[in-house]
C-alpha cells in the first residue's frame, strides 16, 4: 500500500490549494486504489488560511464580533486547532482590503480588531497563536492591535489615543506595561512571506500603499509616520526593527507583531510544516507531491516547494513538484531535494488559455506520473 502526502501551494487565480489536493487525490486513487493519502492544503497567511489549517488538522471555526477597518462592529472569525491549544488568525478577516470596498484609505484604517481576535483566542484558552499577514487595508504597523490589548499610545499633548496610519507621526510615547498579562504566556508566530523593511522605497507604504488607496503624497506621509514610529520604538522599547526582513509586511504589521508582542516572523510554509507535524508524517511516506503556479529563481529562495524539499531531502523521501509553469534557472531545486518537476501546461498555451483547462491538465499530468510509477512497480 502506497502512502502519498499532498502539500501544494495554490495556483494563484486558477486553483486553490484545496482544489489541487482534491484533483491530485483522484488521479492517485485512479491508479493506486488502496493508496493512503494525506492532504495538507498550504496556507500562506492570507485569505483562506484558517480554512486550510482546519481542513488539514480539524478543529473549530470561532465566530465573534470585533472592530473592522473603520472601527465599526463586524462579525468575523478565526480557527482553533490542536485540541484547543492553538489559534489561527487571518488579520485580513477584520483588516482586509476587500472589507473597505470603495473606501480605501490606509491613513484611517486600523488593526484594532486583530488585537481583539487575539484577546478572544486567549480567553478561550489558546496558548499558541499563529497570525497570518496579508491582504491588509492598513498602514498602522499593528498599533491598533496593540492598543486593543492594552498598549498605551500618548500624543504630544499627553492624550491617550489609538493610532492609525495617518497619526503614527503623533505618537510621543509608547507604554506596553499594561499589555494583557496573559500575552506573556502565549507563543506567537507570524506567517510572513515577504522581506520588505518597515519604511523606505521598498517599505510598507511605498510598495503596498498604492494598492490600498494611497496617493503619491499620502505614500510619503505614511512612510514618514513609519519612520517616526521606529524612532519611538527605539526610544521606549529599546528595539531596532526597521531593517528586519518582513517588518513592512501588511502595512508594518510585521514590525508591530515583533515590537509589541514579541512574535517570531516565520515563512508561511515553515509554519505549516511545523504545525501539522510534517516531519513525523514522513518516515513511512512513499511520495510527497507539491507544487505552485510557477517555479522559478524566486522559488529557490524558500517558497513552498523548496521549503518542503528541505524536509523531504533529510528524510530521503521523493518529492514530486507539479507546477503551472517552469522558469529558467531552476536546476538548484534538484540539489535542494526536488526529485522531479512537471508542468501541467501540456500543450504549451498562453496563461489565459491554460487557465481554462488547468484542472483537467492537472489531473492528466498527475495521472501520467502515477501511470509511470505503477509501471515501474514503485
Amino acid at each position: 500500500m502506497k502512502k502519498f502526502l499532498l502539500i501544494p501551494d495554490s495556483f494563484k487565480g486558477t486553483m486553490s490549494s484545496r482544489e489541487i489536493c482534491s484533483i491530485m487525490e483522484k488521479a492517485i486513487l485512479d491508479n493506486f486504489l488502496d493508496a493512503t493519502i494525506i492532504s495538507i492544503p498550504v496556507a500562506d497567511g492570507g485569505e483562506g488560511s484558517v480554512d486550510a489549517f482546519l481542513q488539514a488538522m480539524g478543529g473549530e471555526k470561532v465566530v465573534t464580533t470585533v472592530k473592522g477597518p473603520y472601527f465599526e462592529d463586524m462579525e468575523t472569525f478565526y480557527g482553533i486547532i490542536d485540541n484547543g491549544h492553538t489559534a489561527v488568525i487571518e488579520m485580513a478577516a477584520c483588516a482586509g482590503l476587500p472589507l473597505v470596498e470603495d473606501r480605501k484609505n490606509p491613513a484611517l484604517t486600523t488593526t484594532y480588531g486583530v488585537g481583539q481576535l487575539i484577546a478572544d483566542a486567549i480567553a478561550k484558552g489558546c496558548r499558541k497563536i499563529i497570525m497570518g499577514l496579508g491582504g491588509s487595508c492598513t498602514n498602522d504597523a499593528g498599533t491598533g492591535a496593540a492598543a486593543a490589548l492594552g498598549a498605551v499610545f500618548t500624543n504630544y499633548n499627553g492624550n491617550v489615543f489609538v493610532p492609525v496610519g495617518g497619526t503614527l507621526k503623533d505618537i510621543a510615547h509608547i507604554d506596553v506595561s499594561h499589555l494583557q498579562h496573559d500575552l506573556k504566556e502565549i507563543e506567537l508566530i507570524t506567517m510572513c512571506d515577504i522581506d520588505n523593511p518597515l519604511y523606505g522605497e521598498s517599505g510598507a507604504a511605498y510598495i503596498f500603499g498604492p494598492q490600498k488607496g494611497a496617493t503619491p503624497d499620502l505614500v510619503k506621509e505614511l512612510d514618514s509616520g513609519l519612520q517616526h514610529l521606529d524612532q519611538i520604538i527605539q526610544a521606549d522599547l529599546g528595539l531596532s526593527l526597521a531593517s528586519v526582513k518582513g517588518a513592512g509586511a501588511a502595512g508594518g504589521m510585521g514590525c508591530g507583531m515583533v515590537a509589541f508582542f514579541g512574535s517570531k516572523l516565520q515563512m508561511g510554509i515553515e509554519t505549516v510544516l511545523d504545525t501539522v507535524h510534517f516531519d513525523e508524517l514522513l518516515p513511512d511516506t512513499d511520495y510527497v507531491l507539491s507544487g505552485e503556479g510557477k517555479i522559478d529563481t524566486q522559488s529557490i529562495r524558500g517558497k513552498v516547494v523548496i521549503g518542503i524539499a528541505n524536509r523531504t531531502k533529510k528524510a530521503n523521501v521523493p518529492l514530486i513538484a507539479v507546477v503551472g509553469d517552469i522558469g529558467d534557472g531552476i536546476e538548484e531545486a534538484y540539489a535542494k531535494g526536488v526529485s522531479g518537476i512537471f508542468s501541467i501546461n501540456r500543450v504549451a498555451v498562453e496563461y489565459k488559455d491554460a487557465k481554462k483547462r488547468a484542472k483537467e491538465d492537472l489531473y492528466l499530468t498527475v495521472d501520467n506520473i502515477m501511470r509511470f510509477l505503477k509501471r515501474l512497480g514503485k
